[in-house]
């Protein structure tokens, strides 16, 4: 359904249009919170699940279906867990933790190679990490 106003139409409404269509686009409002509701139609034909991946590209913020693909830590996780012994439920379990302790050493990493870019920390050289061979 396209709804198309005129500014006449729109300054003698009596209540804000929070949503109306335009084409394909759909304007929606943005809470005190940050938060929007994706509209039913936009969520429904990209077969959207419980997380989305969100981007900044050319001034704009793009929404688009997250389609994850088993990473090489996963597959290395797993190939652990079975040679330790682990399967059926106690395999899915201990996977479900160490992928979140990969997740949370990743993000460290991450923060740290910002607050380094940043020059709020000093990067680590080799002699550092490994010690000097004298």
């Amino acid at each position: 359904m396209n709804l198309a106003y005129t500014i006449k139409e729109v300054t003698n409404m009596p209540t804000i249009v929070m949503e109306r269509d335009i084409m394909d686009r759909k304007i929606i409002s943005v809470s005190k919170k940050r938060q929007i509701t994706i509209p039913l139609q936009f969520y429904k034909h990209l077969e959207l699940g419980s997380e989305v991946e969100c981007s900044l590209e050319d001034g704009k913020i793009v929404i688009q279906p997250l389609h994850r693909e088993p990473s090489e830590f996963s597959v290395e996780i797993l190939k652990d867990l079975v040679s330790q012994g682990y399967s059926g439920d106690k395999l899915v379990k201990q996977f479900e933790t160490q992928s979140k302790n990969i997740k949370k050493a990743v993000n460290n990493m991450l923060e740290e190679a910002d607050a380094i870019a940043a020059g709020e920390k000093k990067a680590a050289n080799f002699d550092d990490i490994f010690g000097s061979e004298d």
